[in-house]
């Protein structure tokens, strides 16, 4: 037997059982989360200042590769979506999501070889984002060139 069924009352079918998100709980883990990896970050910075002895830009750097590093760890190990899934946005920020994907990429893909696995798909999910960052910063550089006149 075929149960025919109208489209609004199917949709309030799904709205009835579709869980509801707390917003405002999400904004707050995110806001507080998101600061707790902003003082890692400023705590790294300062440290790597103090025991490398190094300029401020320099360890600037070493603390995005900390970040590239800590991501890519937790996303081989299966730890990173668990963490996202509970802390909603506050992980990804776009300096791990990225490493995120490109590991994610490489995992899924390995079992194809270096070549035709890995290297042709690491940058599936991570293209899009370099694509039209590239495109983005040209469009940007051109208007501040056209604005700022050089």
């Amino acid at each position: 037997m075929v149960i025919l069924m109208n489209k609004d009352k199917y949709k309030k079918i799904v709205d009835k059982y579709t869980p509801k998100e707390d917003v405002i709980k999400n904004a707050l883990i995110s806001f507080f989360v998101g600061g707790l990896i902003g003082v890692l970050g400023e705590a790294l910075l300062r440290g790597y200042m103090m025991w490398l002895n190094i300029p401020r830009k320099e360890s600037g750097i070493l603390v995005t590769l900390t970040f590239i590093t800590i991501a890519s760890v937790l996303t081989a190990f299966g730890v990173f979506d668990v963490i996202v899934s509970k802390v909603k946005a506050a992980l990804f920020i776009p300096i791990t999501g990225f490493a995120h994907s490109m590991t994610s990429a490489a995992l899924d893909y390995k079992h194809e070889g270096l070549v035709l696995g890995i290297g042709a798909n690491i940058f599936k999910l991570a293209g899009t984002v370099i694509l039209y960052g590239v495109v983005s910063v040209y469009i940007f550089g051109l208007l501040r060139l056209i604005v700022m006149g050089g």
